[in-house]
């Protein structure tokens, strides 16, 4: 592996071939993602550099530098290759947000397996399907975790290894294996798997809305991508203490809470509690997080507890804070600005796309309800949903389409060619979402495809509805999804949380219906209200709306293996 050398981006260069070069890549050479998101800062002298600073819900902390970081990567690659396990094996990490979880990642892909990050909150069955589907070889897990693997093995035959990071006096059974990675003999120099650009590297498992979930399968020359729309969209600079709050069993904690930043040789802080406002203001302040990524469900819960709560806490070492997952309602950039000083800078992008393809970048204005611009190098557009060509005005409204001509996007569904082939047309990769540009080449969500609503004709996204709602008081989250209605086909019905304070009331239901005639159209208008204790949410925060409307139709709900547990 080459170093490479670090250095500006040129200006005039092709975005994706001058991140290449601040990599040291080659093109047609070699490329592994774990080397380079640790070994090469080692390469570059910087081995003494903080990687990872951890801390657990009882406020215990591990500390490691890259230096550290390359060690225990490459030992754990050097365990798993006695085991006999190599290219194109499929190992799942089955882990909390442990130290474990990250070594192992980078060894995974250092020994040129493929890593399957999931859920460690994920039940049995909907740990066994992606297990079954994948023909998955290894699984690291935790004492904690071993009961639902157990129950598993007899239906998993290709599953050859069980391996606990924490097993110590645990009986183990036939298969299962103890590693103790910290008591191994360290391994410094493991010789990488000479993957290449094509080489498959990480499975992510995304569901649908119905059918079994598919896997997404990426290679390592997807780290350009990351690297770039990390140091970019993101902001990164080498100095940054950076935390992205994202569990890697979701792509956003494996692009940005692995690989963007370690490839940008980024400090990252890793908190492996539940949410509590409290316990995050307590650890940005305390680690001087410098970047912050969230979700608009994290931040609507920090705004549900007041701006008050924050300013409690010495925040100033924030300097770029950015969000992921849904659309940011233009609330939450109002009361990030209010409540930090700075505002939420919205970024979209899909587990399919690998990276941030449209972004709010720092400096460019943000127009609050807004994804942003395209990412220099990604070629996006808004098509007709008949003919796929794109539309021919700004404000029309067409399905978001981007030229597949990046390095981070999708290179397969794992063995559905024809689900995969699906999503390409007239030469554009289709995300599934709608949205409409603006004369200035912003981009205004709508939503999903199956989530917006025909009424009398007219297409209504569930996104503006629900960012008026939240301009109201009591409201904390909301969701708008169709119901069936004999005159006008469908109807907006919507789902409301309320904040602590506010109960359900006939009076309360007309002050909102008052707000939202002053701020929607007729057509957007919602035929009913019903407040609600929770709204159905992926374990990665977005809020499922199609539950919702498989209750009013009395339709199948689909997957559901990726949703929390209220």
């Amino acid at each position: 592996m080459s170093d490479g050398t670090a250095g500006s981006l040129a200006v005039r260069v092709e975005p994706w071939t001058a991140a290449a070069a601040e990599l040291g890549l080659e093109p047609e050479g070699r490329v592994n993602i774990g080397w380079h998101a640790s070994d090469r800062h080692v390469a570059l002298g910087r081995g003494a550099h903080k990687a990872l600073l951890w801390e657990d819900f009882q406020g215990r902390e591990r500390s490691y530098d890259f230096a550290a970081l390359a060690r225990l990567s490459s030992t754990f690659a050097a365990y798993f290759s006695g085991l006999g396990l190599g290219a194109g094996d499929r190992v799942c990490l089955f882990l909390d947000r442990v130290p474990e979880l990250y070594f192992g990642f980078l060894g995974v892909l250092k020994l040129g397996a493929i890593v399957q990050p999931l859920f460690s909150a994920f039940g049995e069955d909907s740990l066994h399907t992606r297990l079954e589907d994948a023909g998955t070889a290894a699984v690291v897990t935790q004492r904690k975790h071993l009961a639902k693997v157990r129950a598993l093995r007899d239906r998993l035959p290709r599953l050859r290894h069980v391996v606990v990071i924490d097993a110590g006096g645990l009986a183990l059974r036939a298969g299962e294996l103890a590693l103790d990675l910290e008591r191994l003999a360290p391994v410094e120099d493991f010789p990488v798997a000479a993957t290449g650009a094509e080489t498959p590297s990480v499975l992510h498992y995304t569901s649908g809305t119905t059918g079994q979930p598919k896997g997404v399968q990426h290679v390592h020359g997807s780290l350009p991508g990351q690297y770039l729309t990390a140091k970019v969209a993101l902001d990164l600079r080498p100095d940054d203490v950076y935390w992205c709050n994202a569990d890697p069993g979701w792509v956003t904690g494996t692009s940005y809470g692995i690989i963007g930043p370690w490839a940008n040789g980024v400090t990252q802080v890793v908190l492996d509690s539940g949410f509590s406002a409290e316990r995050w203001y307590r650890f940005l302040e305390k680690h001087r997080v410098t970047v912050w990524y969230s979700a608009p469900t994290a931040i609507r819960l920090l705004m549900r507890e007041g701006a008050e709560l924050a300013r409690q806490f010495d925040l100033g070492a924030l300097r770029h804070l950015a969000s992921v997952g849904e659309p940011l309602n233009p609330e939450a950039v109002v009361w990030s600005r209010e409540t930090f000083g700075r505002p939420f800078h919205d970024t979209y992008w899909q587990t399919e796309t690998g990276c941030i393809v449209i972004t709010n970048r720092p400096g460019l204005p943000i127009k609050a309800g807004s994804m942003g611009q395209p990412f220099p190098g990604i070629t996006a557009t808004v098509v007709d949903p008949h003919g796929f060509e794109p539309v021919d005005r700004p404000g029309r409204i067409g399905l978001i389409a981007l030229r597949p001509d990046w390095p981070a996007r999708m290179r397969g569904y794992w063995g559905r060619q024809e689900a995969f082939d699906a999503r390409f047309r007239n030469g554009w990769y289709l995300t599934g979402d709608r949205a409409s540009i603006d004369a200035d080449g912003y981009f205004w969500f709508v939503g999903r495809d199956d989530d917006v609503i025909n009424t009398g004709g007219h297409l209504v996204g569930p996104f503006e509805i629900e960012s008026a709602l939240l301009e109201h008081p009591a409201v904390a989250e909301s969701a708008a999804v169709a119901k069936p209605d004999p005159m006008m086909m469908e109807v907006v019905k919507a789902f409301v949380v309320l904040k602590p304070g506010f109960s359900p009331s006939a009076d309360l239901e007309l002050e909102v219906m008052n707000l939202l005639r002053k701020r929607l159209s007729p057509l957007a208008m919602p035929q009913e209200i019903e407040f609600t204790p929770s709204l159905p949410k992926t374990r990665s925060g977005k809020i499922v709306r199609r539950v919702l409307r498989a209750q009013e139709w009395d339709e199948p709900l689909g997957d559901v293996s990726t949703l929390m547990d209220e």
